[in-house]
């Protein structure tokens, strides 16, 4: 089981799916959520605040992140996340669950290695007992 998990959507629904599939499937502990890549960027900021003052906070092992959001979309969220700015978050895998599989967007997620994943919304048991399999040693 992952200590933590943080949801990224701007899909109020989609955000409170995946913490109720997530809760009843023992797949986490727990799940954050933020609206848009923008608000998700804030919240490490003030991880990394707190890791300036030694206090001690759990980081997402996992990221499931849409693609197509308001003020701040899947892709722009991940230029900024893997860059020298968040080297101590960007060891999170990300999947990447979008209610469209462009085959572009497919080819571009092959360009972050961080991407282990590319799925179709919504959130499923089935899918995260593959995801299980996929990420535990």
């Amino acid at each position: 089981m992952l200590e933590q998990i943080l949801c990224i959507d701007d899909d109020p629904i989609t955000l409170m799916l995946c913490k109720k599939v997530i809760s009843k499937s023992s797949f986490s502990k727990e799940v954050i959520t933020a609206q848009n890549g923008e608000e998700a960027l804030h919240h490490f900021n003030i991880l990394k605040y707190n890791n300036s003052k030694n206090t001690i906070t759990k980081k997402p092992e996992l990221i499931f992140l849409d693609l197509n959001m308001p003020v701040m979309g899947g892709w722009e969220f991940l230029d900024h996340f893997t860059s020298s700015d968040y080297t101590e978050f960007n060891k999170a895998n990300v999947i990447v669950l979008s209610s469209t599989i462009d085959p572009e967007d497919l080819l571009k997620a092959k360009k972050y290695p961080i991407i282990i994943d590319f799925l179709s919304k919504p959130i499923t048991q089935p899918m995260l007992e593959y995801l299980k399999k996929k990420i535990t040693p």
